[in-house]
């Protein structure tokens, strides 16, 4: 498999973002769910980050390349 799953590992549903209707918030409280947004994506790069680490850690004891 290409995806990087082993047979027996069925892939996970992708998380769903709750999405308010844009019409019933005001510039302010647009702005604060822009805000929230961009926390949340700082937050996934970093956990992306963290799991490029452990896997380069990991293929280095491995020697994988």
């Amino acid at each position: 498999m290409g995806n990087g799953l082993t047979e027996d590992e069925a892939p996970r549903p992708r998380a769903q973002l709750t999405r308010p209707v844009l019409d019933a918030l005001g510039v302010a409280e647009l702005e604060a769910y822009i805000a929230d947004l961009r926390s949340e994506i700082v937050r996934a790069e970093q956990e992306i980050t963290r799991k490029q680490g452990h896997r380069a850690a990991a293929d280095s004891v491995f020697k994988r390349s």
